[in-house]
């Protein structure tokens, strides 16, 4: 088998145990992110090599056309709708599986297309999970129409709430601002501690200029943890039930060769 390192091999088994939740026939959330990656090459084996017959909806332009390599049907929310699930990575995950997710500048569609869905279940390797929310940097999409101004005012109504950081900086792309799929810009908020994640939520969207923010609080269903030894955490916050397995990296040959060639 090809080696892979640590992280990747704790992504790849978590994104293999969550193929197995795909049933024929269904429609699918597929989403951004090195993670979320795993989980369409997956997919796509399955689609190849076992006859899975799945819809995927993307949630950006680098998902679609991973989708599209990998042999599955790519259509977009409007066309299918609603979906049964849909399986997505997180840059960070607390106890209650509220997530910060944005970091690779998607959040929009990805809250979008999570929230069309009977079920989200996220996948993440173990260095995602924290006591508390905010280690991480939280994603705000914002408009690029006085988006100066917004990040001002996100600066000032950060003093009020309960966080210990208020560094703000809009996300480069070289010399320039990052541009979502969307058109917009992504302030990063470097807030360290969210002591109050909904509220925090709630505020963020109010402020003129702010689309949408990376908090994803009370959508997550089940997560999915891997581990670089392979084995996987399945915790389903609804039923409140732990199950563990142990994913077996040498039947997973033909896929890995796939994936480094």
């Amino acid at each position: 088998m090809p080696e892979l390192s640590p992280i990747d091999k704790a992504k790849f088994a978590a994104a293999k145990r969550a193929a197995e939740f795909v049933e024929d026939g269904m429609r699918v959330g597929l989403g951004t992110g090195s993670t979320a990656a795993w989980l369409v090459r997956c997919l796509g084996e399955l689609v190849r090599e076992d006859g899975l017959r799945i819809t995927g909806v993307p949630t950006s332009s680098r998902t679609a056309q991973l989708a599209r390599d990998a042999g599955i049907t790519v259509v977009s929310l409007d066309e299918a709708r609603w979906l049964d699930m849909t399986i997505d990575g997180a840059d960070e995950f607390d106890g209650r599986l509220n997530l910060i997710k944005g970091g690779g500048g998607a959040l929009l569609q990805e809250k979008i297309v999570a929230t069309a869905s009977d079920q989200m279940i996220v996948i993440a390797d173990i260095s995602k999970q924290v006591e508390t929310l905010g280690a991480f940097p939280l994603p705000v999409e914002v408009i690029p129409f006085g988006w100066q101004t917004t990040k001002v005012l996100v600066e000032e109504t950060l003093i009020g709430l309960d966080v210990l950081g208020r560094e703000c900086g809009v996300r480069m792309a070289g010399d320039a601002p990052y541009v979502t799929d969307e058109g917009n810009y992504i302030l990063d908020l470097h807030l360290h501690r969210i002591g109050n994640a909904r509220q925090l939520s709630l505020v963020l969207n109010q402020i003129p200029g702010v689309v949408e923010n990376g908090l994803f609080i009370d959508i997550c269903d089940i997560l999915v943890i891997g581990q670089a030894d392979g084995r996987v955490a399945v915790r389903d916050i609804n039923e409140g039930t732990l199950e563990e397995s142990r994913l077996d990296f040498a039947e997973t040959t033909n896929l890995f060769s796939d994936i480094l060639d």
